[in-house]
């Protein structure tokens, strides 16, 4: 028996309190075990990411204004009608690929999940407290069969949603371009300064910059300052980050690219916690942050409006440019619409 909207929304709402609980010692287990076998996944990090997911998306306000905007969303219930959607999920963060695969399942299609080997514990474990959460709706936990399998390798799909670097895209490309399909390239965030930033304003910057150590698509990687910019405020801001030097694979980059760019004679600041440079490139190493001068706005925008495929999202005080932006403080705080590479996932599910 397929499950309707209302019952789907019921059970991404009961995972939401579910989780937002934090007494799940197994959930917590699956943590540990992801951190033990990748080191970029700390507990703490995942906790993060979780603990964004329960407060922001899995609410039942949130999840009925977001199917709000998709009214075909309600004539999406006859598995005899949905369409098996591939995902190639990503592993850079924890649990990047959560909202394809809540979209997937609201939308009423079956996904087809292939985990990065990355981050492999957590989500299926996720789908087995669901299968649990909405057995009173189906009547047992079988259900979960018909909206979700786990696989090693994508087969009899009709569609995929694929995201990776850019070289994984050429060959997701010529894998997957014959059928429907959503491809996701390496973006990152940008941040534009004005040189009047507070210090709050600052610190909120860093959150956006060293969250998840940098390695989010939504992490800020490059800088646009004023000619005369003075950097020290926003290193003694950062300094609040220099704990990132105790975990072992951030400090390994930081010494890198420190001895290297020392042994260059090359120009960079530095505070403990990060390295600046000077670059016109967008995507910085990990412990680094690129840089780049203006002298007028304008500029930026057209060079921002260019490589817009590359990007994100924008960073700034609110109304210093005309493109849309993100507060400081928001880039690692997306809600249910804030689509990934500006694709409207649902929509294009709604379609097929």
């Amino acid at each position: 028996m397929p499950l309707t909207l209302q019952d789907r929304l019921h059970i991404l709402a009961n995972l939401g309190e579910y989780l937002r609980r934090d007494d799940d010692e197994l959930l917590q287990a699956h943590l540990q075990r992801t951190a033990y076998n990748n080191g970029w996944l700390t507990v703490d990090n995942y906790r993060r990411a979780i603990h964004a997911i329960a407060t922001e998306w899995l609410h039942k306000n949130a999840l009925s204004a977001w199917v709000s905007n998709y009214p075909a969303l309600e004539e999406n219930s006859d598995l005899r009608k949905s369409k098996k959607i591939g995902l190639v999920l990503a592993g850079n963060i924890p649990m990047v690929g959560f909202h394809d695969i809540i979209s997937v399942f609201l939308s009423g299609h079956q996904a087809q999940i292939k985990l990065s080997d990355k981050d492999p514990y957590v989500i299926p474990y996720l789908i087995k407290v669901m299968a649990k959460l909405g057995s009173d709706l189906a009547k047992d936990e079988a259900w979960t069969t018909h909206y979700f399998q786990l696989t090693e390798k994508l087969t009899d799909f009709e569609a995929v949603i694929a995201t990776g670097s850019n070289n994984s895209a050429r060959y997701f490309e010529s894998y997957f371009g014959r059928y429907p399909h959503i491809i996701r390239r390496n973006r990152n965030g940008v941040a534009v300064l004005s040189g009047e930033e507070t210090s709050e304003e600052l610190e909120a910057l860093g959150n956006d910059i060293f969250t998840y150590f940098g390695l989010g698509c939504r992490n800020v990687a490059k800088l646009y300052v004023p000619t005369d910019y003075d950097f020290e405020p926003m290193l003694e801001v950062f300094h609040a980050w220099r704990q990132l030097q105790n975990h072992p694979k951030y400090k390994n980059n930081f010494d890198y690219h420190y001895a290297l760019l020392t042994v260059n004679r090359e120009h960079f600041l530095s505070n403990g916690a990060i390295i600046l440079r000077k670059d016109k490139a967008l995507l910085s190493h990990i412990a680094g942050l690129y840089y780049e001068h203006y002298t007028d706005l304008a500029d930026v925008q057209i060079e921002l409006h260019q490589r817009r495929e590359e990007i994100q999202l924008i960073a700034a005080k609110p109304g210093l440019l005309s493109l849309d932006t993100k507060n400081f403080g928001e880039a690692q705080q997306p809600g249910l619409m804030d689509y990934a590479d500006g694709v409207d996932t649902m929509n294009w599910l709604v379609g097929l």
